[in-house]
């Protein structure tokens, strides 16, 4: 009997039987691969792989060559890079080997609602798995990077909590996969970054933002728990103790502050933040990208272990936050402009 199933995290997933398979495999996962093929020495047949044992035929041996052809640069998806997918929330974008990724509501600052929250997940998945580019930018549309979340679907949310166990799903989607992209990812902050912007901001390798910006993550201002993503990055850039102080105060910073402690990269005259970014991300193009995909990948590792001790806890805390009587005030308070009554329920 020919049956197989091997499972790296959320990297690599192959299974089946009698011979048939599926799979899904990203661009970074070639050194899990050689891993793999090293631990079946070429062997055809049974091998111990990276998760227990397995009886390996020919559709092994399909799966890992097409791993090794994805690793190459040889897609198994479509070899036509001129297709870029349409969403309703987000422009995508070539410059050559520059893939650009814009968030698209500037009329509400890019506060993140269910679409876009949904967009986030896609979009980042369509990056990961592009072999038609090198390095990925995002940026927001308009004047702001992203306010955080919108307040009519917070509101939707709090009144039926049963509606963000979607958005828990997809909040993990889109912190692993922020992190599983090899390729380098560069934040153009040319804004406001709250919330689940300010997240989605630190999760991308180096962060350059525009004078007069602010930072933070005011979930606690809700009645809510910092849990999809805010807990993991804030300590990995700024330590700890200055991780908690921020975290628990729900305190903006501005750019200029952020950039003097370590939070973000640079922060830039926004008047030259567009030929400051353009001329960085072309330097990372003209250089080995080989050698930068494959030393992000051994800069993420540990980053990606924190990651998965500590994110499904975060968002499991932040669903119970959803459900209480704190979340439904600090709601009421941000509409009502006034300062938020909590109880502790």
């Amino acid at each position: 009997m020919a049956f197989l199933q091997i499972s790296v995290g959320p990297d690599v997933q192959v299974g089946g039987s009698s011979g048939k398979c599926f799979m899904q495999v990203f661009p970074q996962c070639g050194m899990l691969w050689f891993a793999l093929r090293w631990s079946m020495s070429r062997k055809r047949g049974s091998a111990r792989g990276v998760k227990g044992r397995f009886d390996a035929g020919e559709a092994i041996w399909s799966a890992i060559a097409s791993a090794e052809n994805h690793w190459r640069g040889k897609s198994i998806m479509s070899d036509r890079t001129d297709d870029l997918p349409e969403f309703g929330t987000i422009i995508l974008e070539r410059e050559g080997r520059l893939l650009k990724m814009t968030l698209n509501r500037p009329d509400a600052l890019n506060a993140v609602n269910l679409e876009l929250h949904d967009d986030l997940a896609g979009a980042l998945w369509f990056a990961q798995c592009d072999t038609g580019s090198d390095v990925l930018l995002i940026t927001g549309a308009g004047r702001a990077f992203s306010a955080g979340g919108d307040l009519d679907h917070l509101s939707r949310n709090a009144e039926s909590p049963h509606l963000f166990d979607h958005e828990a799903r997809m909040a993990k989607r889109i912190v692993f996969t922020l992190l599983d992209i090899d390729k380098p990812v560069i934040c153009k902050m040319n804004g406001h970054a709250v919330g689940l912007g300010a997240t989605l901001a630190l999760l991308c390798d180096i962060i350059f933002a525009a004078e007069g910006a602010k930072i933070g993550d005011p979930h606690v201002h809700l009645g809510l728990v910092a849990g999809d993503g805010g807990a993991v990055i804030w300590a990995q850039r700024i330590g700890l103790a200055r991780a908690k102080e921020y975290l628990f105060t729900g305190d903006l910073l501005t750019a200029d502050e952020a950039a003097r402690i370590g939070l973000v990269n640079h922060c830039v005259p926004r008047e030259e933040l567009d030929n400051v970014v353009g001329a960085f991300c072309q330097k990372l193009l003209s250089g080995a990208i080989g050698a930068i995909r494959a030393t992000k990948i051994l800069t993420n590792l540990e980053l990606k272990r924190i990651a998965h001790a500590i994110t499904d806890a975060g968002i499991a805390y932040e669903s119970v936050s959803v459900r209480s009587a704190d979340h439904k005030e600090g709601i009421a308070a941000l509409r009502d402009r006034r300062p938020p009554q909590f109880t502790g329920r």
